[in-house]
């Protein structure tokens, strides 16, 4: 992605750590409830006649995964919508994702590609939601991250860094993007009343055990957990924003579980900072766009034909 952080200007310290613990708490249990509710409203849709517009960033649009047909957005035919567009035999499909989108971007044109939102219009059937990850900072974090591990390379300085203030600033971030997120949800029900909305996590980019494997990523031993449990944080905010919106939420994480940018090429679905399959960097390569493929279409109702 080429994500832009958000300042820490203005961020209430002991204020902002008090809240931070009643929402995650908050979080945990909301997403208790949402593990056993069931499926929203739209599971009967059949894929006869639907419209599909799928919206995202470039976890969505598959920068550099042959073929590429948009240069601006770094999309490629290949992402996990034409995948599940394809598969579903939809009567008609709209992909308007695009490399660095955050949430402004659905109301705001980014290049060429205009508001992702004009997409939809009132007889779409389904959208599909991939977004967030640059609202709180998944890029910068990475670099940043990257330089502090010669510090300690045993340790953790990225999580000592980010949580300078007291409270952890990562956190807090993806509890500020969180209302940001179901805005969007907000705006896809008004334009589209009748679609059948599915917000798509993130996959699994670091080990899920926990373990390192610097320099390949180039992180300190105890920041590797740290950051996967962000990872987790993130998808928690969006599982919980999408059961507050009446939208469904897909797991993308667990399909991916063993095949991290720290396996071996032959293995992993996700590319290290240095890329060995056609894939930007920290992003799914082609197998990981077909993953998270797999796991839409499994929830829609149909698995994927191996690609």
């Amino acid at each position: 992605m080429n994500h832009h952080t958000r300042p820490d200007n203005g961020v209430p310290g002991r204020r902002g750590a008090m809240a931070l613990g009643a929402a995650l708490s908050s979080c945990a249990l909301v997403a208790g409830v949402a593990a056993a509710t069931p499926a929203a409203a739209g599971e009967g849709h059949t894929s006869h006649g639907v419209d599909y517009v799928a919206l995202g960033d470039s976890y969505t649009s598959g920068p550099l995964i042959p073929q590429q047909v948009d240069a601006n957005c770094a999309r490629s035919d290949h992402n996990y919508p034409s995948i599940t567009a394809a598969v579903r035999k939809v009567a008609s499909f709209t992909d308007v994702s695009c490399s660095g989108a955050k949430t402004d971007e659905m109301w705001k044109a980014q290049g060429t590609n205009g508001p992702q939102l004009n997409a939809v219009k009132r007889d779409t059937d389904l959208v599909t939601l991939q977004i967030g990850g640059n609202d709180m900072g998944f890029g910068p974090i990475i670099a940043t991250c990257a330089g502090l591990s010669s510090k300690d390379l045993a340790g953790n300085p990225c999580q000592q860094y980010y949580g300078a203030a007291g409270y952890d600033q990562l956190t807090l971030n993806i509890l500020e993007t969180a209302p940001k997120v179901a805005r969007v949800l907000r705006d896809i029900h008004a334009r589209a009343p009748h679609a059948r909305v599915v917000v798509v996590g993130y996959p699994d980019l670091l080990p899920d055990d926990g373990s390192g494997c610097y320099p390949t990523v180039p992180f300190a031993a105890k920041d590797f957990p740290y950051l996967r449990d962000t990872g987790k944080r993130l998808n928690l905010m969006l599982r919980t924003v999408a059961l507050l919106n009446r939208a469904e939420y897909v797991d993308t994480y667990g399909p991916t579980v063993g095949h991290d940018m720290c396996k071996a090429p032959a293995d992993r679905w996700i590319e290290p900072l240095r890329p060995t399959s056609p894939a930007a960097p920290a992003h799914p390569n082609a197998k990981g766009q077909e993953a998270m493929a797999r796991a839409v279409l499994a929830h829609l109702g149909k698995r994927a034909r191996h690609h």
